[in-house]
């Protein structure tokens, strides 16, 4: 499939290529299917290839503004978790082939109850990914901590901790400080494991890989590598934008219930609220999906400032053979030739550690 080069503002470009970093890869997303490429510890790329088009292609009714935004967040959640199930299996099974490496390094005999024991291992079979239904169960649980976490809890602490339940911007502001400080909290904390490490220069790698394609360049690591890992489309963006959203929107049902019912609780505000978090991700979808037409203009340079910001923790610098990992899912999830790439002599060199 070729590459036209068209600006990054045209109407055909703005959500091309979705894409996910996994762990020790890159998942890319294409309007006609999805590919993850993981790089095992033999240097080696896997690749799982799956066709498949969103809800919204498939029933046109969904594909109208704001309800495509909340469909596509959980749409977007489900194959984030599935692919990211996917990587992990790969992990895991180099994890296993590399124990069982070094129980054979360190002795060269072994009792017949251990060779017994060893065959048995061998035969067991190899771990598969979640069903669909436990992939559902996991999202489901994930909005629920989300919510939780992020939306309830911050309400609860304005309640008890201020007197301004009455004033619906003040307690939304503040409420909404707390979302944002325990939000950035979280990232922070898991920014400094080292699997995340790796999982943010990966997020890199996807960034850098979208901006060449976007950009129309040829496909490898060396014209990838010049471009930053900072995109306004970032699903890092995304959250804050749903973040700022909320704020505005719940300051101005909150000052609705107040004018209209006389009066409001933290009951009330949970039982209003939660349930409108999907209308916010819409809300927030639309903004983000309509500020990546107009990146040059001074007021979204502005409005997506905090979201770029934030990445600067999200995404870090990739080396090459990461580069060349997301090159990989791009092009399959593009339809576009790719094999070649799978067995290139970079592919056979060792991970290298992250900085």
């Amino acid at each position: 499939m070729s590459e036209t080069k068209k600006s990054p503002d045209s109407e055909e470009k703005i959500m091309p290529i979705g894409g996910q970093a996994v762990i020790e890869g890159v998942m890319m997303r294409s309007p006609e299917r999805i590919a993850t490429a993981v790089r095992r510890m033999n240097g080696q790329i896997e690749l799982k290839i799956q066709e498949y088009q969103s809800l919204i292609q498939r029933h046109k009714w969904m594909n109208i503004p704001v309800l495509r935004g909340a469909i596509t967040l959980v749409e977007v959640m489900y194959l984030g978790i599935k692919h990211l199930n996917y990587s992990a299996d790969v992990a895991m099974k180099d994890a296993e082939e590399e124990e069982k490496k070094k129980g054979k390094s360190q002795s060269g005999q072994r009792t017949g109850k251990k060779k017994k024991a060893a065959e048995s291992n061998d035969k067991k079979e190899k771990p598969k990914g979640m069903s669909g239904f436990a992939t559902f169960a996991t999202v489901g649980i994930a909005l629920i901590i989300g919510l939780g976490l992020f939306f309830a809890f911050p309400l609860y602490a304005t309640t008890h901790l201020f007197n301004i339940e009455k004033n619906a911007f003040a307690f939304n502001l503040v409420a909404g400080t707390i979302r944002i400080a325990l939000f950035l909290g979280y990232i922070y904390l898991i920014s400094l494991l080292k699997d995340v490490k790796r999982l943010f220069r990966y997020h890199g790698a996807e960034h850098k890989t979208i901006y060449a394609f976007e950009s129309g360049e040829d496909l490898k690591p060396e014209s990838a590598r010049a471009y930053t890992t900072l995109h306004p489309r970032c699903g890092t963006s995304f959250l804050v934008m749903v973040m700022l959203v909320s704020l505005i929107f719940f300051s101005f049902l909150d000052a609705f219930i107040i004018v209209f019912h006389g009066n409001i609780n933290l009951f009330i505000r949970l039982v209003t609220h939660l349930p409108l978090v999907t209308l916010v991700g819409g809300l927030s979808y639309e903004a983000i999906k309509a500020s990546a037409k107009r990146v040059s203009n001074p007021i979204v340079k502005t409005l997506i400032a905090p979201g770029l910001a934030l990445q600067r923790i999200t995404t870090q610098e990739p080396d090459d053979s990461m580069l060349e990992v997301a090159i990989v899912a791009l092009k399959a999830a593009r339809g576009e030739e790719y094999e070649h790439l799978l067995n290139r002599e970079v592919s056979r060199q060792a991970i290298p550690e992250s900085a």
